[in-house]
């Protein structure tokens, strides 16, 4: 299997070329009432272009006015038709707007920054001051929609009564960057959203961007290059990768914590374990639980499930080369509007939401809830890293154990950043049970299993890896992910994280690694994901270089990783240290079988 961590965020906007489609749109009891054109002025007279949507016949007179749903989007107004269609035939006003700069609406777009929110504010206030509003008003949408979403609240529109944030970035922490390593695929967002149109077709031409990601990665340019290489010169990529530390112009984009603290509205979050924009869903979500007030944090429900970035709006049963059970599927549209009826109307809390963390126990095909994400997990499995040999391969690998292992005190692989092979074998399709980089592996990577299980075991939560680690460069990427292997040989990727190891002591710090030294570097931030391992499966970790197509070029120099070029590269043996000084380990959240 290719890097989970970088195909998760390959796919991470993917739903913007595509519409959503709830299963009753274009039936004929559909038909709504729409209004293109409408013109929405925020505080410094920019006119931003709407799409009103009402439902079929609507008359303020004999309906009254009514509740809305507002989708604030880069992708164009156009795209979210369907889910407009949806909510004004069940009773609401829907209200699409371009984000300044793109489609109708005037002025320039620039992504992700602090007009926004300011836009945001300004849009929900004009909404409240129309004829057909209540005034009770929600906001809706997915990925930059999501983004829209936290960065309005943080203004505090005084008629924002709910928002539902799904697969939403937080700038900086998951785009353009993902725990301070960049990837090539922010250019392909950039081109997506260049002008005032979509450039769908570009977008998806995976032909075309995978060979010049090839390109990129064989030609030895530095990162910095890469929006030339590709015919996309791109101001904002040059401001983004320049600051790959998560300084204040990050923070200056997402909630504060002072904001999080006054925020107090109902959220329902919702990401998958396989959607690149989770640890950005996260982000937000974990932040606001350590800001917010206890009566806001009351309000605030988490919906996880195994889905990826855009089946966190439309659920697919199957994808990667997976499927999962049927009780996976159910009426997302159908959740959200039941949602809002239960925050801004008269209506019940939705039956889906049983308690205010919702999560899908993948191998069990069952939907679970708790209280917090806290609760989910009562107990935890600790597995000791070990291995009779330095190097490894897939036939003699390492041991997970709850006993630390008596053999080599270390394993080791070596990594030359000059070799391109792992790039130039492309994404697999299928790239959760995809094991190719596995069985390619000798000495450049590190296999570890566990025995079979013995009874079937629920794993829920983040993972968290201890390793200590020499290495005899200054710094490398490492790559990290955990699989069941089933009884038959078949393998699920389970959750990852890519570590930088400069940046070991937090995403604000930068500190290089000293030759021949051990350190404990932590990889805490797995991705959350819930599963049930079959009895007579084993567990596998598999460690190793960061260094496939959709990877930013790491040439283990010292230099800021985006001016690298070819003539920086060093070869990297890099050594996990596993004897009794340094217990390396693995840490599974487990719930109990009467949990």
């Amino acid at each position: 299997m290719k890097n989970l961590l970088a195909i998760t965020l390959c796919v991470m906007f993917s739903a913007t070329a595509v519409a959503e489609s709830p299963d009753d749109v274009g039936r004929a009891d559909t038909d709504v009432d729409f209004t293109w054109g409408v013109e929405i002025p925020v505080r410094d007279d920019t006119v931003l272009n709407g799409t009103l949507y009402r439902p079929d016949g609507y008359s303020l007179d004999d309906d009254g006015p009514l509740t809305t749903i507002v989708t604030i989007t880069p992708y164009i107004s156009d795209r979210y038709h369907p889910d407009a269609q949806y909510f004004a035939r069940h009773g609401f006003a829907f209200l699409i707007v371009d984000t300044r700069g793109r489609g109708n609406s005037e002025g320039s777009f620039k992504p992700l920054d602090l007009e926004d929110g300011r836009d945001g504010h300004d849009i929900v206030q004009w909404i409240a001051e129309q004829p057909w509003s209540n005034g009770k008003i929600g906001m809706r949408g997915g990925s930059y929609g999501g983004y829209n979403q936290w960065v309005t609240a943080r203004y505090f529109p005084e008629n924002l009564d709910t928002i539902v944030p799904i697969a939403s970035p937080y700038h900086g922490v998951d785009f353009p960057m993902n725990d301070n390593v960049q990837y090539p695929y922010v250019i392909r967002w950039l081109t997506l959203t260049a002008g005032v149109t979509p450039q769908g077709r570009t977008f998806g031409d995976n032909a075309f961007w995978e060979r010049k990601f090839l390109e990129y990665h064989q030609s030895g340019l530095a990162f910095e290059e890469l929006d030339v290489l590709v015919g996309m010169p791109s101001e904002t990529f040059d401001e983004w990768i320049s600051r790959p530390v998560m300084d204040d112009y990050w923070a200056a984009r997402v909630p504060s914590a002072d904001e999080l603290a006054r925020l107090d509205l109902p959220i329902l979050t919702i990401t998958g374990y396989y959607d690149g924009d989770q640890p950005g869903a996260m982000q937000y979500y974990r932040e606001h639980m350590r800001h917010g007030s206890e009566a806001a944090k009351e309000k605030h429900y988490l919906l996880l499930g195994p889905w990826n970035h855009s089946g966190t709006r439309m659920p697919a049963q199957s994808f990667g080369g997976i499927e999962f059970g049927d009780k996976m599927m159910f009426d997302a549209f159908a959740l959200d509007r039941d949602w809002y009826r239960w925050t801004m109307e008269d209506g019940e809390r939705p039956e889906f939401l049983l308690d205010r963390v919702t999560y899908f126990v993948a191998g069990a095909n069952e939907w679970k809830s708790a209280p917090s994400l806290d609760a989910v997990a009562d107990d935890e499995l600790v597995l000791n890293l070990g291995a009779d040999r330095p190097k490894h391969n897939i036939y003699q690998s390492g041991v997970l154990a709850p006993e630390p292992d008596t053999g080599s005190d270390y394993s080791e692989y070596v990594y030359d950043p000059l070799d391109t092979s792992r790039a130039e074998r492309g994404t697999a399709d299928d790239y959760i049970v995809d094991q190719t980089e596995v069985v390619m592996t000798h000495g450049d990577g590190l296999i570890f299993h566990t025995e079979p299980f013995d009874e079937a075991t629920e794993i829920s939560g983040y993972v968290r890896l201890e390793a200590f680690i020499e290495m005899d460069v200054p710094d490398t990427d490492i790559d990290a992910t955990l699989y069941e292997i089933r009884a038959d040989g078949s393998s699920i990727a389970l959750a990852g994280q890519t570590l930088r190891a400069r940046h070991r002591d937090g995403p604000r710090e930068v500190r290089m690694m000293s030759p021949g030294k051990v350190e404990k570097l932590v990889f805490d931030r797995f991705y959350w994901f819930s599963r049930k391992i079959a009895d007579g499966s084993r567990l596998r970790l598999f460690i190793r270089p960061a260094n496939g197509i959709d990877n930013q070029r790491h040439y283990n120099a010292a230099k800021p990783v985006h001016e690298q070029i070819a003539a920086d590269a060093r070869t990297a043996t890099v050594r996990l240290h596993h004897d009794e000084d340094h217990p390396s380990r693995l840490i599974l959240p487990v719930v109990s079988s009467d949990g």
